[in-house]
């Protein structure tokens, strides 16, 4: 007979898994309190790094059904729900998820579900990666610089490499213009001999 297991995540302390477990016993799963899995932990985290999820994992035996309200509780991207899933089916654990209708992941509709959800998410990071490199490549047009500020202004490097040229040592310039002196040096090489 197979054991029904449920994991609920929050990311905060602030926030409560109260939610997921009434809207799981409103589906109407009755589990085993010592089978609701509860974990306070950032989706960030991938699932197999996660500690409850990891001591669930352990416990889930072929045949055992994990219940979860959203995929999102899984994994923090398609990527990492798909791989996860992937793992529960190659050791005959069935996932149901209740956001997509209590649909059975591992089955043949869920894993198609979970193809479409994953094409989707690709999808996505792809337009977002477009999207940011055009935001650079305009502000770049527009002569915004990226990184670190210089330590020292167009008139400050001049000053610093007419005081090199003087015979000033490159930790007394540094100490002067109170910078490091690894960026004397590179102002210092960055100069045509």
């Amino acid at each position: 007979m197979s054991r029904v297991f449920a994991y609920c995540r929050v990311s905060t302390s602030e926030q409560l898994t109260t939610n997921q477990r009434q809207e799981i016993e409103a589906a109407g799963f009755k589990i085993e309190h010592r089978r609701m899995i509860e974990e306070c932990i950032s989706g960030s985290v991938q699932a197999g790094k996660r500690p409850g999820f990891m001591r669930m994992l352990d416990r889930l035996e072929s045949g055992d059904v994990l219940i979860v309200t959203k995929l999102d509780r899984l994994g923090r991207n398609a990527m990492d729900v798909r791989e996860t899933v992937e793992r529960l089916a190659a050791n005959q654990v069935r996932v149901h998820c209740l956001a997509l209708g209590g649909v059975d992941l591992t089955s043949p509709a869920g894993k198609m579900t979970m193809q479409v959800i994953a094409a989707v998410a690709e999808f996505e990071r792809d337009l977002l990666i477009e999207r940011t490199k055009a935001g650079i490549n305009r502000a770049r047009a527009q002569g915004k610089r990226f990184g670190r500020p210089l330590s020292l202004s167009s008139d400050q490097q001049l000053q610093a490499l007419g005081r090199l040229a003087t015979g000033a040592t490159i930790s007394q310039v540094a100490r002067e213009f109170a910078t490091s002196r690894q960026t004397i040096m590179r102002l210092r090489n960055a100069q045509p001999s």
